[in-house]
């Protein structure tokens, strides 16, 4: 089984110390949701994006299915775009099953009303190829098909499976034909819908800060059959700009990304795993904003989960069953503080007054109705740790279902990531439950943490 010690602080990674001191045994803080940066190294967002020139992955990625991939985007003035997306077996991406080249068209539109900081766009395919890599990759996608009801158009656009040619490109989508089957491939490209670039100064290690310019892309459905209907409101892991980022440097960490997930919620979270008992607590502070500095308001939960045990269907995963039994919750501003108290009697913390900065039990009500908060609450979770080249560990936690609903039952069990947190590394002692997020630091600065077991988030908000 896994191996930990006690206690263990992970924060989100998309935050950076601002202030931080100790008083009364209250530690004060303050998170913005932006990724940490030394200061003095803003980050920047290009508004109106400029998309024009290569970007490319910076590591292996993970879509829902689990699907392993990487991608290369090139932009061009005349507002023609071509894109290469290269799928793989492993999740190492060392095991080449087929690739797709994409053709089209994208046009700008206006910045987004659902997500802030994010600009809307149309686009338009002009063609879509595959090249298989493999016998069995070939096979592969024809199984998938028998399955659907467009095996008849798609069939005819793939060879027999005797007669492949590894490499040899075959047409999926083109202008001079009638039809395509990308629906019944799971295919889609509308996370061009949803664009931003930003730009930041990166430490790297024993050198000068390195400019980095990322394109954020509109996430993808985690249910396959509703990909081609979505349209994203959260953004994957972020592409960098080949020619901003020099190549031979890869691969690079990417920043973490705004912490905007589907549904459009802004949340900095932090998490302290006990190995003695297997414990777990965590604060979840909402905000308005994508900035992150309107805070709407925090909860504090708390529970137990499993012993870990490998993922089969994802290697280098670890699957955990995770149980919130406690709830606090604490409004930070006047909207949400009126909303609690307009509440019906008993659905969220008992009979009294709810005040912004208060905090209520809401355990006692199995929960917070208005908030959709529900105990006690079970969920099937997938979680993994990597190092970026800095040496810093990064803990991946399962992506959240699109729909908005929660993993709580084994068929719901994610099967790709979210962004990942870091983890805090300090002296030995004990994590305080007194700890309140009060508004920045990645890492509480005298939090004890030695870790040797990464543990994930809990979404136990199931917003209607």
């Amino acid at each position: 089984g896994p191996i930990w010690m006690s206690p263990s602080v992970w924060f989100a990674a998309g935050t950076r110390e601002v202030t931080g001191e100790v008083r009364s045994g209250h530690l004060r803080w303050e998170p913005p949701c932006q990724p940490p940066t030394p200061e003095g190294m803003p980050i920047t967002a290009v508004l109106p994006p400029s998309l024009d020139g290569p970007w490319i992955s910076t590591g292996c990625e993970v879509r829902p299915g689990p699907e392993f991939l990487t991608r290369s985007y090139t932009f061009y003035p005349n507002r023609l775009f071509r894109a290469y997306q290269f799928y793989y077996g492993d999740a190492s991406c060392q095991q080449p099953t087929h690739s797709l080249l994409i053709k089209g068209k994208v046009r700008l539109r206006r910045a987004s009303w659902v997500t802030r900081g994010a600009t809307e766009a149309d686009y338009h395919l002009h063609k879509v190829g595959i090249a298989f890599h493999s016998h069995r990759a070939l096979l592969d996608v024809i199984r998938h098909l028998n399955q659907t009801q467009a095996i008849q158009d798609c069939m005819g656009r793939l060879p027999p499976a005797q007669a492949w040619l590894p490499g040899a490109l075959y047409e999926l989508l083109s202008t001079r034909t009638q039809g395509d089957c990308m629906v019944a491939l799971g295919f889609s490209m509308h996370e061009l819908s949803l664009v931003r670039v930003q730009r930041s100064l990166q430490p790297q290690p024993r050198a000068a800060p390195q400019l980095v310019e990322e394109l954020y892309l509109g996430d993808v459905h985690t249910t396959w059959a509703e990909r081609h209907y979505y349209r994203p409101t959260g953004y994957q892991r972020p592409l960098q700009s080949a020619l901003v980022t020099a190549l031979d440097d890869f691969p690079v960490t990417p920043l973490a990304p705004p912490p905007a997930r589907p549904a459009v919620l802004f949340l900095t979270r932090l998490f302290t795993f006990h190995g003695a008992g297997r414990s777990w607590e965590g604060y979840y502070r909402h905000f308005s904003d994508p900035a992150c500095r309107r805070p709407t308001f925090t909860v504090f939960a708390a529970g137990r989960y499993s012993r870990g045990t490998p993922s089969a269907r994802v290697h280098g995963a670890t699957e955990l069953v995770f149980e919130v039994t406690r709830a606090h919750v604490t409004p930070m501003d006047q909207v949400t503080a009126a909303m609690l108290n307009l509440s019906e009697p008993s659905s969220c913390g008992g009979p009294g007054a709810w005040s912004v900065g208060a905090e209520r039990d809401v355990t006692v009500t199995n929960g917070c109705l208005p908030l959709g908060i529900r105990l006690p609450h079970v969920e099937y979770e997938l979680f993994k740790m990597e190092q970026d080249p800095r040496g810093q560990s990064l803990l991946f936690i399962g992506q959240r279902p699109t729909d908005g609903s929660s993993p709580d039952t084994p068929e719901k069990r994610p099967t790709s990531y979210q962004a990942p947190l870091v983890l805090c590394t300090g002296q030995a002692g004990a994590a305080p439950r007194s700890l309140q997020p009060r508004g920045g630091g990645p890492c509480p600065p005298d939090i004890p943490l030695a870790l040797l077991l990464l543990l994930p988030e809990l979404a136990f908000l199931q917003w209607p």
